[in-house]
This record gives C-alpha cells, structure tokens and sequence, in this order.
C-alpha cells in the first residue's frame, strides 16, 4: 500500500527495492517487557511469545516492526523532482 498526498506530487509506500532489506519483527512481553529477538520472519517472535507465555502465563504482547519506506513522485508527477521538498 502507498499513499499519495496530491498537493505535493509525492507518494510513500514500502521500499520495494533489491537493496532493501525486509521488516524486522520484535515481540515484547507487556507484563514483565522481556522480549524476542529481532527477525525478519513472523514465526521467530511468535514462537518465543507462545514460549514465554507458556513458562510464565503472560498474555499480553505489543509487535514492533520497523520496515524501510520509499518517497517517489506520485502517478503523473513529473520524474525529476530534485530540489522540491516532499
């Protein structure tokens, strides 16, 4: 999914790129805040979650995930936006 905002001729939306590197996902316990290892795959955290909630009877859990974005001129933009701010 990418947003365009039409009054600036700029659109955002995920780094598709060959050179980006994936979401990294992080499960952290929101009772006693231990948390899992960064991963860029779903079934790392989710398993330490279930782990951790089976030893300790934590149920709540917050999901961090920090991902790469691209800012590119909107559809029908003109290419070269150089020295405009987005």
């Amino acid at each position: 999914m990418s947003k365009a905002i039409r009054e600036t001729g700029w659109s955002i939306g995920p780094d598709r790129s060959e050179e980006a590197s994936p979401p990294v996902r992080q499960v952290e316990c929101t009772t006693c805040r231990e948390r899992s290892e960064e991963c860029t795959s779903q079934l790392g955290p989710d398993a330490w979650a279930l782990r951790h909630a089976a030893l300790s009877g934590h149920d709540g859990y917050r999901e961090t995930v920090t991902a790469l974005l691209r800012v590119t001129p909107a559809p029908g933009a003109p290419a070269d936006r150089k020295g405009t701010a987005p």
